[in-house]
């Protein structure tokens, strides 16, 4: 059974398409592993794309890039060049990046706070497909 938008705290029934095409290219963006975690590393102050690098291990400079041009794009971060040789580019959040912070913390705390029921959670499934693939056909 599809979930549907009841329209209580959103559009009514005949925005219905355009608001869920809205929170799927939201989710889309905040939902990127590296794209979260980049919109965290720039609270506080801007960094070097070689900065946010490190701060965000594992990452490739490829999806680093590909991850700052869409938060970019969405209007999340700023990119300032300056002309100096090599360029410096600094990234920065926005005032709309720096108003995501408050729900991605809730979410953070949320998870933080409900990790063992989670962790427990995971185990039980684990455990419950070990048996079923062991068990006869």
């Amino acid at each position: 059974m599809a979930a549907t938008h009841t329209g209580d705290t959103g559009p009514g029934a005949g925005e219905d398409a355009a608001y869920c095409r809205q929170m799927r290219l939201l989710l889309d963006r905040v939902g990127e592993k590296w794209s979260l975690l980049a919109v965290l590393a720039l609270r506080g102050q801007p960094r070097r794309f070689n900065q946010l690098r490190r701060e965000l291990s594992g990452i490739s400079p490829r999806m680093l890039a590909r991850s700052l041009r869409g938060l970019e794009r969405d209007g999340l971060v700023s990119r300032q060049v300056y002309p100096t040789v090599p360029p410096q580019v600094d990234y920065a959040l926005t005032s709309l990046g720096q108003s995501l912070l408050q729900p991605v913390d809730a979410l953070m705390q949320w998870a933080w706070a409900h990790q063992p029921q989670m962790d427990q959670a995971r185990s039980d499934f684990d455990a419950q497909q070990q048996d079923a693939d062991e068990a006869p056909l």
